[in-house]
């Protein structure tokens, strides 16, 4: 039986005369494996015998066309493992890039026990006429709300549910209305540009005291249930005796080493004063015993929500605090909303450090 000369693989790889055409290779024959030669001379050989059984289906290479170099039978496993290399190493690349990735989102998550972020609740009604200054919650889904700007000044309750005004107190076109918070049965607003503040009752906003206080201007009120809490728009958080309206005590606001100015509208929360920022979507969480901020909450998305919704609106303004029901509701100047809001930790990287996003520069007014 004639034994078959071993097959040539012909797969489109390096050929053995491309090898010997590799000038390295030339230069030195010695160098060239032995295995290499041997396979040479059975290529010439396996061209020879097939000449002869074939006639002119002969597979012999032509001068000007290399032959394709005999390719060992463990090749397909070297490509399997180069490709099982190249995958290990993206993998590991995958791995490195989302353990940075989730490392920042970490870090980020440790800056969220003082910064926070919001989930909305529920969306109200509310009139997009109102200038809105001061905001509380006076129980049964009732607002009490004051509201600014001359001529259109009034102490308002206002329905939760529908946004409609159930009582209304309209002040003298002098005075514009500021902030506003409930002691007891009683109401206590301030205004703006004045040292003048006014006492009504509670349910049915009757006018029954004038007062003077000596903050330097009115901007916010709220309360414990003991002292009342002010603000002028400066980084002065005042404590205010509620019998005689005297400052007790005079906080400067700071957050780290930089003062918190435009101390806006107050409210008092879990034995925290929180505080709009006025030109920012920003409300501080101070602490009423030394002026320390101890947290933040960003709110940006509502404001930015409305304006791409087509109205015109003015600032975030007024904080009112559900304390039975543990609801927390913000609105702001001219906003036709008012939103129930829920804190969440920050889970995404800030768009500006917080020093650049809610610290402002002291405005001072004539």
């Amino acid at each position: 039986m004639e034994k078959r000369p071993p097959k040539l693989l012909h797969t489109g790889h390096w050929s053995i005369l491309a090898l010997f055409n590799n000038p390295r290779i030339r230069s030195s024959s010695s160098s060239f494996p032995q295995i290499l030669k041997s396979n040479v001379q059975l290529h010439m050989a396996a061209g020879s015998l097939r000449k002869k059984a074939h006639g002119k289906r002969s597979s012999l290479v032509k001068p000007q066309q290399p032959s394709p170099m005999p390719i060992s039978s463990n090749s397909p496993f070297r490509t399997r493992k180069i490709v099982f290399l190249v995958s290990v190493v993206s993998a590991l690349a995958v791995i490195a890039l989302s353990w940075n990735t989730w490392s920042s989102f970490r870090s980020t998550d440790v800056v969220s026990e003082q910064i926070h972020s919001i989930e909305v609740v529920n969306e109200f009604p509310h009139d997009p006429a109102a200038f809105t200054q001061g905001l509380l919650y006076g129980g049964n889904d009732t607002l009490l709300e004051s509201t600014g700007l001359n001529g259109r000044s009034s102490v308002r309750e206002v329905d939760l549910q529908t946004g409609k005004i159930k009582a209304l107190q309209n002040m003298d076109y002098s005075y514009f209305g500021e902030g506003l918070t409930l002691l007891g049965q009683r109401l206590y607003q301030v205004t703006w540009l004045e040292k003048t503040g006014f006492i009504y009752d509670r349910y049915d906003l009757t006018k029954f005291k004038k007062f003077t206080h000596n903050m330097k201007d009115g901007w916010g009120l709220a309360t414990d249930g003991k002292v009342l809490f002010g603000s002028d728009g400066s980084s002065s958080l005042y404590h205010i005796n509620p019998q005689t309206m005297k400052v007790i005590t005079e906080l400067v606001v700071k957050y780290k080493s930089y003062e918190v100015h435009n101390l806006n509208e107050l409210e008092y929360i879990n034995n925290e004063v929180w505080a709009n920022i006025w030109q920012s979507d920003c409300i501080a969480r101070i602490s009423p015993v030394d002026g320390t901020v101890i947290g933040w909450i960003l709110l940006p998305e509502l404001r930015e929500g409305l304006l791409a919704s087509g109205n015109r609106i003015d600032v975030l303004n007024g904080i009112a605090w559900d304390v039975d029901k543990k609801r927390i509701f913000v609105t702001g100047k001219f906003w036709p909303k008012l939103y129930e809001i829920k804190l969440q930790p920050l889970r995404k990287h800030l768009r500006a450090p917080v020093e650049q996003m809610c610290l402002r520069a002291p405005v001072h007014f004539n």
